[in-house]
């Protein structure tokens, strides 16, 4: 199954491909879709859906995971962000792609087993999941990845319950 994780932002969106056969995760791609500050809001929600768009057409995913936006004190900022993610997912609607979402807490669960995690934490096993000779930057990427590793990792939780309730 091929996966695509996505870190919103208006000022970089982090991006992280992965391919998961089986219990294993195999990187396929990562980076970042960044906009220029200073430019009008439109032109850069713009510039993120076009980015996205042949994102998921270059890659084709069965799955977008998205980060979930968490409250922000910046209330600008939030807002600013909630219409990245939504371009974002728009685009990724327009794919036919399942699209799924999941609070940061979620992701630290994923990746670290621990809800509480530090980002330092989250980023390396990043790192030693996907055998990645270093963390990726900037942060959002490693995020997104962090994402992608969440959705392989439900997918695999989901398949195994599945499978258990087959011989009850």
């Amino acid at each position: 199954m091929r996966i695509l994780g996505i870190d919103p932002g208006i000022a970089i969106v982090g991006y992280g491909v992965i391919d998961q056969r089986g219990n294993r995760l195999k990187p396929v791609d990562y980076g970042s879709i960044q906009t220029e500050a200073g430019l009008p809001t439109a032109t850069r929600l713009k510039q993120i859906y076009d980015a996205a768009t042949q994102l998921f057409s270059r890659f084709q995913p069965e799955v977008v995971a998205i980060e979930k936006l968490f409250f922000n004190r910046n209330v600008t900022t939030a807002f600013a962000v909630g219409q990245a993610r939504g371009v974002v997912m728009l685009a990724a609607e327009e794919t036919g792609a399942m699209i799924t979402e999941y609070t940061p807490l979620q992701v630290k669960m994923a990746v670290v087993g621990y809800g509480q995690a530090q980002k330092r934490q989250i980023q390396e096993m990043v790192r030693m999941l996907l055998n990645l000779p270093e963390i990726p930057k900037p942060d959002d990427v490693a995020d997104a990845l962090g994402v992608a590793i969440c959705q392989a990792h439900s997918t695999t939780f989901s398949k195994r319950i599945g499978q258990g309730r087959e011989g009850l």
